[in-house]
């Protein structure tokens, strides 16, 4: 039986790493590789004001997180892996384990955010509450 493996990946560094365990170690998996557009990142400045500001800005979101698949994908059609992208919108953590709970998902695979401290204590962290949320198995990688 084929499994069926999230990445959560949005091109940081820590994505990165995480892109290339999955490549390495889940080469007969069907890998599907999920960027979430977090509207929160919008903001609330004097452009928000502006009628068609959310829709530029989801826009342009969406224009970019389909090049970062794009790359991903190509890469993982490189290394002979199946592969899916999609694009989503929400907060990161919840739209990644709603992705797994909704579509069959065996495993989710994330990179590691890497803070420390007050910060990991005040800003929370995106793999830690996938792996408190997940209904299935989580790698994080570092």
């Amino acid at each position: 039986m084929t499994k069926k493996i999230l990445l959560a990946y949005d091109g940081s560094p820590q994505s990165e790493s995480a892109l290339e365990y999955a490549l390495d170690e889940h080469r007969d998996a069907t890998l599907v590789i999920l960027n979430a557009i977090d509207p929160g990142e919008a903001g609330y400045g004097s452009q928000a004001a502006v009628p068609s500001y959310p829709e530029e800005w989801y826009e342009q979101a969406r224009d970019s997180a389909k090049e970062t698949l794009s790359e991903a994908e190509k890469r993982a059609n490189r290394a002979g892996v199946d592969v899916e992208t999609t694009v989503e919108v929400g907060g990161p953590a919840n739209t990644v384990v709603e992705y797994a709970e909704e579509n069959d998902i065996d495993h989710i695979i994330t990179g590691s955010h890497g803070r420390t401290g007050v910060s990991r204590i005040l800003l929370g962290s995106v793999a830690e509450t996938v792996i408190r949320r997940s209904p299935v198995p989580v790698t994080v990688v570092r």
